[in-house]
């Protein structure tokens, strides 16, 4: 069985993840001793499943979960080190492509256009709030932006696409491992990711580097990707444990928070607790921020809580 879009084939690597989560396997190391009062995020078994979309693009359903976010070790945005609850939602397999993009046909600011299935780069905040809409249309949901609103605010309850939280982001490209690099460590990083040493400087089709855990492709570098956050690098102090969406929103044009490595990055800078904050660009005529691209989530529908339902005892 292997999921195809733009001419790129989802399999074995992919399919492996989600035949060990069904099995019963946990999905996360094994577990170690945490402080009173909390709960081990590795001791609850994370569900992951692929799901189908009309528009061809592949994602997977994540059964949420709780994790400890941040790092101590890190930059000063990136603790303390908090307990944090995930509800369930779907994510894009990789990062928007060209060939994504142009389907929603919208303008394309893409600095390297030579390849359909290289992610869209140089992409404002709203350029991929719009995306979003656009995609959400097309599927027949209910967009999350409310584009009559100035900023235009994110519907969360809505059924439609949307930027992740910073919170799923880090939760899916940690995929049940507490460290950094959450493959086997920082040597193995050129497997996961196209970043400064071995990217050339430019980006690469999407699904040319190996996958984590859960399947998720590009989470590490090639393009750092937009969260529906506003970035703030005292956040971590007064973050709420559940579902956490970020400082709140006023209107205001204001820095976002976007994740994971890029082309261009340092390896130290495509660790999963990074964090960056970005103007949006989006009153900036002249935005040349070659590094900017973005994946998409929205809340899972009934019948796809039905494909992680844990199995009868």
């Amino acid at each position: 069985m292997h999921m195809k879009f733009g001419g790129r084939l989802w399999g074995r690597n992919f399919i492996g993840v989600i035949v060990i989560c069904f099995a019963g396997v946990s999905c996360s190391p094994e577990p170690e001793t945490t402080t009173q009062n909390q709960v081990d995020p590795r001791r609850e078994e994370t569900r992951v499943a692929p799901v189908s979309t009309s528009t061809g693009i592949p994602m997977i359903l994540v059964s949420g979960g709780t994790f400890l976010m941040g790092a101590e070790s890190g930059e000063s945005d990136e603790s303390p080190v908090h307990q944090v609850r995930i509800s369930p939602f779907v994510m894009d397999v990789t990062e928007v492509t060209h060939a994504m993009f142009a389907r929603m046909q919208l303008p394309n600011p893409s600095k390297w256009q030579d390849d359909s299935n290289k992610p869209v780069n140089q992409i404002r905040w709203r350029d991929a709030k719009q995306f979003c809409n656009e995609r959400s249309l097309e599927e027949g949901l209910v967009p999350c932006y409310d584009e009559s609103v100035p900023g235009w605010p994110c519907r969360f309850e809505a059924t439609g696409y949307r930027l992740p939280t910073e919170a799923e982001w880090e939760f899916a490209a940690r995929a049940g491992d507490k460290s950094n690099f959450p493959f086997g460590g920082v040597e193995k990083l050129p497997f996961h990711a196209w970043f400064q040493d071995n990217s050339g400087l430019a980006t690469h089709p999407v699904g040319t580097r190996k996958a984590n855990a859960w399947g998720f492709h590009g989470m590490y570098g090639n393009v750092a990707e937009w969260c529906q956050d506003i970035f703030d690098p005292g956040y971590y102090h007064d973050s709420p444990e559940a579902d956490p969406t970020g400082p709140a929103e006023d209107g205001g044009d204001h820095k976002r928070v976007i994740r994971g490595g890029s082309w261009k990055a340092t390896a130290s800078m495509c660790r999963v607790s990074f964090r960056q904050g970005q103007p949006t660009g989006d009153t900036d005529a002249c935005f040349y921020t070659d590094f900017c691209g973005f994946r998409c989530v929205r809340r899972p529908s009934d019948s796809e809580m039905g494909l992680i339902s844990p199995s009868p005892q």
